[in-house]
């Protein structure tokens, strides 16, 4: 499955990507905003390293490891969402102009 290694590779890229807007970046809420992004962009790649690793491997250790990255990867793509949603209605609500 060559999918799986793909998303891998954006989704590290992406995270890179973030983490450097945040430094480049003055406004804290803009900072938190790609921080939140970025955390996306992390647990896609636990997440999706977890389920490439065990269809690669298939092994009963990889299932477990595997298991344990989905669930964790899961955790940061769902905290990441519930972040991206605050902060960008928090920046609608300061910046009603734009």
């Amino acid at each position: 499955m060559i999918i799986f290694p793909i998303i891998i590779i954006i989704s590290l890229v992406l995270y890179v990507y973030y983490k450097v807007a945040i430094v480049k970046s003055k406004d804290g809420l803009t900072q938190s905003y790609f921080n939140a992004k970025s955390r996306i962009c992390l647990g896609s790649f636990i997440f999706f390293y977890g389920v490439n690793q065990y269809i690669y491997y298939l092994s009963r250790f990889s299932l477990i490891i595997g298991i344990i990255f989905i669930f964790f990867g899961g955790l940061q793509l769902y905290r990441g969402f519930r972040e991206v949603k605050h902060y960008r209605s928090e920046w609608k609500r300061l910046n009603p102009t734009e």
